[in-house]
């Protein structure tokens, strides 16, 4: 099948109300739904975060979660960033803690941190999201172990960011 326009990895297409893989094999028809979950994961370059942080995330436009992830030049350590804040972020958002509270959190937290620290701000005593930072941390430790990565090579890696 081809295009008149190039499609780009990440863009939705819609046509006859039916979703469409990059490359148009057909998905199926869209879900009639109130609340459509739409996930974007995108790893950037480190200086293109909003903030001194490996993940982040925030609503986008039409409620979508945005989900952004430093280049660490390694998949799997990139995939468990991503982990990491997709479980932290449907935590926060099931129990009412706002985003922007978050952010501004992590924010202070870093603009404070002595340089002898490297802690997250999540495992800071006063974090709104200590508990699901927390959990989500826990998971994340799972996984990498599942998939054969040393925690400490790992968490080293994360904070020579």
């Amino acid at each position: 099948m081809e295009f008149e326009n190039e499609i780009k990895l990440g863009e939705k297409l819609n046509l006859n109300d039916e979703v469409l893989r990059q490359g148009g094999s057909k998905l199926g028809p869209k879900k009639d739904s109130s609340h459509p979950m739409e996930i974007v994961i995108m790893t950037i370059p480190h200086k293109e975060q909003r903030y001194e942080t490996v993940g982040d995330y925030w609503k986008g436009l039409g409620g979508s979660t945005q989900i952004r992830v430093s280049d660490m030049d390694n998949a799997d350590y990139e995939f468990l960033v991503a982990l990491h804040e997709l479980v932290e972020q449907k935590l926060c958002e099931k129990r009412g803690i706002k985003e922007e509270d978050i952010t501004a959190f992590d924010i202070e937290f870093e603009n404070n941190r002595a340089e002898d620290d490297d802690s997250e701000p999540g495992d800071d005593p006063m974090a709104p999201y200590k508990k699901e930072h927390l959990f989500a941390t826990g998971i994340e430790k799972l996984v990498a172990a599942e998939l054969g990565i040393d925690w400490k090579t790992y968490d080293e890696k994360v904070m020579s960011l």
